[in-house]
C-alpha cells in the first residue's frame, strides 16, 4: 500500500504535465510570440531626404510649421540630388540608427511609434495534435509625429496569426509554416 501512494505521488503529476503540455495554452502563445517578434517592435519611417515628392509629403503633414523639419522650398538645378529636407533638434529624440546603404541614399530613419502585442485572442490545434495557430492583436502605441506619414490607421488594431509546431521539448513557433497549415 505504501508502495502504491509513492508510486501515484510521482505517476500523476508526470501524467499531468506530459498532457499539459499537448495544448497550446494563450500564455504559452503570448510568450513565444512576444520573444520571437521582439514586441514592442519599432515602427520607423524611411524620409528620403533629396526627394522633392518626400518634402511636398512632410510639409503636407504640417512637420515644418511644427518645428521638426526644415525644407528648402527653392532648389536649382544644380542642387538635385542634394538633401532638401533637414531635421531639426526638436526631431533629433526620434532619429534611428541608419544603415550605409541609407546614407549613399540620403535616406533618414525617424521612430514613428512602436508596435505591441496586446493579447491573443484564440488558439486552434490542428487535427494531428501536433501543431496549431494562434490569432492574436497587435497595437500601435506611442506615436510620435511622423506617425502620420506611414498612411495606415494607427488607432486601428491589427489581427495576425502566428503558426505553432510541437516538438520534444515543447512549442516552437515557426517563422516559415509548412503545407500542415494550410488548411487551417
Amino acid at each position: 500500500m505504501k508502495h502504491l501512494f509513492f508510486f501515484s505521488l510521482i505517476t500523476f503529476p508526470l501524467l499531468f504535465c506530459s498532457c499539459s503540455q499537448k495544448q497550446l495554452s494563450r500564455e504559452k502563445a503570448f510568450d513565444l510570440i512576444k520573444q520571437a517578434y521582439s514586441y514592442p517592435e519599432t515602427w520607423d519611417y524611411p524620409i528620403f531626404t533629396a526627394d522633392p515628392e518626400e518634402a511636398k509629403k512632410l510639409y503636407d503633414a504640417g512637420l515644418e510649421t511644427q518645428g521638426f523639419v526644415t525644407i528648402e522650398h527653392h532648389q536649382r538645378l544644380m542642387d538635385i540630388g542634394k538633401p532638401l529636407v533637414q531635421l531639426t533638434n526638436k526631431a533629433s529624440s526620434y532619429v534611428l540608427p541608419s544603415e550605409p546603404k541609407d546614407a549613399d541614399s540620403k535616406i533618414i530613419r525617424v521612430k514613428a511609434g512602436e508596435i505591441d502585442i496586446v493579447e491573443v485572442t484564440g488558439v486552434k490545434m490542428l487535427s494531428s495534435g501536433k501543431g496549431a495557430v494562434a490569432e492574436y492583436t497587435t497595437v500601435f502605441k506611442n506615436l510620435t509625429p511622423f506617425a502620420s506619414l506611414r498612411g495606415m490607421n494607427a488607432n486601428k488594431d491589427k489581427t495576425k496569426k502566428a503558426y505553432f509546431s510541437l516538438y520534444d521539448d515543447g512549442w516552437r513557433l515557426e517563422k516559415k509554416p509548412g503545407i500542415e497549415f494550410l488548411s487551417n
